[in-house]
């Protein structure tokens, strides 16, 4: 069956649903998405990069299960995807010849979490399916639990994990432990913990790990870990200051990279013995009335250090230590506009992203 008519079978689903709930917990969700990238240094293009997508789905909340699927749609000529065509020659040899094709309809979100309460003060409870992770909030950078640290952009928040999570929420705490696996068999996955604090005054604080301890049970590699932590602090209701801190490490040991199951580390970048210690701080102004509300919604300011990004890349660019960005955000009725300008590869480098996002349910 095609995937078309799965997903159109999942809506149809997911509306009926809508209309048999009795405690009318289930809704629809749906917005249209436009993003446009330039980069000051592309002469070779009008836009750097671009597309137009939409999400739709569903979402059901009651006080035991929570659910949702979403769908991410692009037209025929957006979005991307790596396929293989197999083909033979007229001996019979088998030749793969791979090429770009383009995502259609994606299976964005799905996930489904039950929860028990345990007394007055615990709650715990039990998540699978796909989701995504982003605690950084930040414009640009940041969740370095999960990112590649050589890719940044306008609110890129692609962290996605197939997997199954235990939470339990204890007070200010609510911690989650996640086993997440990148194919169908487990062989490659990974442990990832994070710990989110909310306290009663304007303060939020995160913490978490994540390593690929699944790896090395099928295959020959290293283990990589990174550890993260993240705090946000309102100073006055206008005004917050945020930022983040991690350390990355893959473990230094002597392993036969000829090996019939070597596995490579992640990304290229996770050498062994070298750590990464990246950082961001970031200010945030939201004013709430008069003229400049009328103005914006938030301006956000950030600065990113990574030290050794020399050591990111395979090619022979010059990168800076430092980057930046300045980004504007305003809220117009069910639509949002979202703008920023950054550096690239040097912080003379300068680049253009523009986001609109309409929702509609």
């Amino acid at each position: 069956m095609k995937f078309t008519r799965i997903a159109s079978m999942l809506l149809i689903a997911g509306m009926a649903s809508a209309v048999f709930a009795a405690d009318d917990s289930f809704s629809l969700k749906g917005n249209v998405q436009t993003q446009l990238t330039k980069s000051i240094a592309d002469k070779e293009n009008n836009i750097s990069s671009g597309w137009i997508r939409a999400n739709v789905g569903g979402q059901y909340k009651s006080e035991s299960l929570e659910g949702l699927i979403m769908l991410r749609i692009y037209a025929p000529e957006f979005g991307n995807k790596n396929v293989t065509d197999v083909s033979t020659d007229k001996d019979g040899n088998v030749i793969k010849v791979s090429k770009s094709a383009q995502d259609k309809i994606l299976a964005d979100l799905y996930w489904a979490k039950y929860k028990w309460a345990l007394g007055e003060k615990d709650k715990v409870s039990l998540k699978a399916g796909r989701w995504k992770t982003d605690w950084s909030q930040s414009t640009h950078f940041g969740t370095y639990l999960d990112k590649d640290l050589t890719k940044r952009g306008l609110w890129m928040r692609d962290y996605s994990h197939n997997a199954i999570e235990i939470g339990w929420i204890h007070g200010l705490s609510d911690l989650n432990i996640m086993f997440a696996t990148q194919d169908v068999h487990a062989n490659r996955s990974y442990v990832r913990i994070e710990e989110d604090m909310k306290f009663t005054f304007p303060l939020e604080v995160k913490v978490g790990y994540r390593a690929n301890h699944g790896d090395p049970i099928q295959h020959t590699t290293y283990t990589t870990h990174r550890v993260a932590a993240y705090a946000s602090y309102n100073i006055v209701p206008i005004f917050r200051i945020y930022g983040e801190y991690a350390c990355i490490y893959t473990q230094d040991e002597d392993l036969n990279k000829k090996a019939s199951n070597y596995l490579a580390p992640e990304s290229q970048y996770f050498m062994p013995g070298i750590y990464f210690q990246p950082f961001y701080l970031g200010l945030d102004f939201a004013p709430k009335s008069g003229i400049l509300n009328t103005l914006m919604s938030n301006l956000m300011v950030e600065w990113e250090f990574i030290d050794k990004r020399e050591n990111l890349y395979q090619d022979s660019d010059t990168y800076d230590e430092w980057a930046w960005t300045v980004a504007y955000v305003k809220k117009i009725g069910s639509s949002k506009i979202q703008f920023s300008v950054y550096s690239e590869n040097e912080l003379s480098d300068v680049g253009l992203a523009f986001r609109l996002t309409t929702t509609l349910k």
